[in-house]
């Protein structure tokens, strides 16, 4: 790998992402890894949730690689970790296993494979423009230690290891002077995080509140997805509720709302857990919910728990998809399989009914001022998390502003900017 002896040159270490927050992350790591030692590559962050998300993964890496023919290509990632016979065949790609992805010797050890000139490199084609994020990602744990039927992370991301505060206080810290207002906690099960220091642990809460305290301009906290079985689930609730800082909206991976399927997948919660929960809010915190639809054996009457659990507990948000089978996962070989083609109806059925939740809440929320965080064009976020488009003149980016909702159109808010 050549040195850049003048320079960090991020602008010539271009990143693709797909699936999870987390890999584009990871992705801005690994940028800033490379940048001070190569003159140009192409790093591709790969997902293998779904089959879907695994073939895209393969087919924007050889588009890639026919348009670049003079650049190296670092793959990494679940689906070059489950499937690396899939890329290794591509010209110039070089496979970097996920427990291997920001360990620059591999990156070192693995460049001389590829065919293309390694002194010169040169990006000749990529039109992926860098998002411009208004919130500052903070990974505080990756891997995961439990044994979802349906679930190929834990093979390819290994057990969970939780980061040390110490770094990830500095990552916030970073992240406040380069002026970002809202952190977001991230990771594979941020719910599973615990560091033990003698006779103290540290779990999730802890964790959070040590952080406002040690960090004062910390201005909006908020948690990525939660496992909604994580030990401390009711300290956190409550400190949402009694603490403006950390935003009141809080995203389950609840995958299913009927009991049966839920002990099916593995899971370790349950439906009375979530109303627990959710009454726990006191309708002060809005929820929303991962679901998996058509998992095997989930049968109309199965189906129809869930609905009735959305409807009950009314999630504002729901990332519905269908059951896709992983090979080497117990569900793959599951009895009972559903036909895609009604898993498929039935994430439109509980979209459908998670829409109708938003609008009920939304139009509670009419009236109010409220705080938003601009992110670009005069798109904002509320503190539940909803869109909110700011009428008037414009607003910078990342800038935290009073907002009077005054309007709904499809699923956004419209505002006006309080001026005091």
């Amino acid at each position: 790998m050549q040195a850049e002896n003048k320079k960090n040159n991020t602008n010539n270490i271009k990143t693709l992402s797909f699936g999870c927050r987390l890999n584009a992350l990871e992705s801005e790591k690994i940028q800033r890894m490379l940048a001070p030692h190569i003159s140009a590559a192409i790093v591709v962050n790969t997902c293998a949730v779904t089959a879907e998300a695994e073939r895209q993964s393969g087919q924007a890496v050889r588009r890639i690689a026919r348009e670049n023919p003079n650049a190296p290509i670092f793959v990494t990632g679940c689906a070059v970790t489950r499937n690396p016979e899939l890329f290794s065949q591509i010209p110039n790609t070089v496979c970097v296993h996920n427990r291997e992805k920001l360990n620059l010797d591999a990156y070192a050890t693995g460049i001389n494979q590829a065919t293309c000139n390694n002194t010169v490199p040169t990006i000749e084609n990529f039109n992926q423009s860098d998002t411009k994020l208004s919130k500052q990602f903070v990974q505080i744990q990756n891997g995961c230690n439990h044994n979802c039927a349906y679930c190929i992370t834990r093979a390819l991301r290994g057990p969970s290891v939780s980061f040390e505060y110490a770094d990830i206080l500095a990552d916030i810290q970073a992240g406040i002077t380069n002026g970002f207002n809202e952190i977001v906690l991230t990771g594979v099960d941020i719910a599973s995080y615990v560091k033990k220091s003698g006779d103290k642990v540290m779990l999730l809460s802890d964790l959070c509140r040590a952080l406002l305290n040690d960090v004062p301009d910390i201005k909006r906290l908020r948690l990525s997805s939660v496992d909604p079985a994580v030990p401390d689930i009711a300290k956190i609730i409550d400190m949402i509720k009694s603490e403006p800082r950390m935003m009141p909206h809080m995203h389950f991976s609840m995958q299913s709302g009927s009991d049966t399927i839920l002990k099916s997948m593995g899971r370790r919660h349950n439906a009375q857990i979530v109303r627990d929960l959710v009454a726990r809010g006191n309708g002060k915190i809005t929820f929303s919910w991962d679901i998996i639809c058509g998992f095997p054996g989930e049968t109309e009457e199965l189906f129809q728990e869930t609905l009735d659990l959305v409807r009950e507990t009314k999630p504002i948000k729901i990332h519905a998809f269908p059951f896709s089978p992983r090979p080497g996962t117990p569900a793959a070989d599951m009895q009972h399989q559903v036909n895609r083609a009604v898993s498929k109806e039935r994430v439109r059925i509980i979209n459908d009914a998670a829409n109708a939740n938003r609008i009920e809440f939304m139009r509670t929320q009419l009236g109010k001022t409220v705080q938003v965080l601009v992110e670009e064009n005069n798109i904002a976020r509320c503190p539940h998390d909803i869109t909110v488009k700011i009428d008037g003149g414009p607003v910078k980016a990342r800038t935290i502003c009073e907002i009077k909702l005054i309007d709904i159109i499809d699923d956004y808010f419209v505002g006006k900017v309080v001026y005091n």
